[in-house]
């Protein structure tokens, strides 16, 4: 009797032993999976995470790369030819025609200083560089002038590119209503691009016609997204939005650094012109007194001296005021 009670007291703690050894086990095989569940989900954020920022890394480095190849391609391009100052300026004459432009204006300079009683050495000096530098200097000012007026207008046209996205319009239907809707040279130079696209060119290679018409930073900017979400991808509307920002903000740099540089630009102009119009006021009081300057040749050595002189320091003033963005 005493070996049946003891044999149910061990069968007893034998049955409870197991059961305190099978039901933690249990659970804690269950917290064990828990963990093992919140492990792979940090894992997969994790590598979610990683693949986002490779993607970022990735877009980044093309954008970087395509921006560096695009600026040293404007650098090497800095010596501009007379046809690529021709196209940029928006003029239609051809070269042949400006360069002989540019030999009649300089014989009607010389014969303008030979009946003015210039000597005639000085005079086909003075055609020559008329000649050769005036035209140009239009042709400059009226590239700069036609720079200008694009840039006015290409925050607006971007913007607008922006709008067209965001509403479902495609790329090419957003530029064409910029090319419809917006102001002249931007007008003119996107229906360019989709010209260039109706002649079988993609995308990348019809913007770069932009670049080539107006080698500036900004435009360089606009065409590497451009070129780069047609290539890799990306949300092109955000871009884009972040470029017109971008621009808004260089064009008001560049319109205070022009109210800061006023003063300095209208006293460069003061002390250029004084020694002219100190000329002009004694030769109309004292006619006589400047006359050996023009008559004796050592006067006129000295006279060109002075116009090399004021010519060198007009240019050094102009360049202490001009200022790169």
């Amino acid at each position: 009797m005493l070996i049946t009670i003891l044999l149910a007291v061990l069968a007893v703690i034998a049955v409870g032993a197991a059961g305190f050894a099978l039901v933690p086990s249990a659970l804690g095989n269950s917290r064990a999976d828990k963990r093992l569940k919140a492990y792979q989900g940090d894992i997969r954020t994790t590598r979610r995470e990683m693949d986002v920022n490779r993607t970022r890394d990735a877009r980044r480095k093309t954008v970087q790369q395509a921006l560096k190849a695009q600026t040293d391609e404007i650098n090497a391009r800095k010596r501009v030819t007379l046809p690529d100052l021709i196209f940029q300026a928006g003029m239609t004459i051809s070269p042949g025609a400006f360069i002989r432009n540019s030999c009649i204006f300089g014989g009607l300079l010389f014969v303008v200083l030979l009946v003015t009683q210039v000597p005639y050495y000085f005079a086909a000096i003075f055609a020559v560089a008329g000649a050769y530098l005036l035209p140009r200097m239009y042709v400059k000012r009226r590239r700069k002038k036609y720079q200008n007026q694009f840039l006015d207008e290409l925050p607006n046209a971007v913007e607008a590119i922006v709008r067209g996205v965001k509403t479902g319009l495609p790329l090419n239907d957003s530029m064409r209503v910029v090319a419809k809707d917006t102001k002249e040279p931007v007008k003119s130079e996107f229906g360019r691009v989709l010209d260039q696209q109706s002649f079988g060119f993609s995308m990348t290679e019809s913007v770069q016609i932009l670049l080539d018409r107006v080698p500036l930073p900004e435009v360089n900017f606009f065409v590497v997204v451009i070129s780069v979400q047609q290539q890799a991808g990306g949300n092109l509307s955000e871009a884009l939005g972040n470029l017109a920002r971008v621009l808004r903000n260089r064009k008001k740099m560049k319109q205070k650094v022009a109210a800061m540089s006023s003063e300095a630009k209208a006293s460069a102009g003061i002390i250029g012109s004084l020694p002219v119009f100190v000329a002009i006021m004694v030769s109309v009081i004292s006619p006589e007194y400047l006359s050996p300057l023009i008559s004796t040749p050592i006067g006129n050595i000295w006279l060109g001296v002075a116009a090399l002189m004021m010519c060198m320091g007009a240019f050094v003033m102009n360049r202490m005021i001009q200022f790169e963005i």
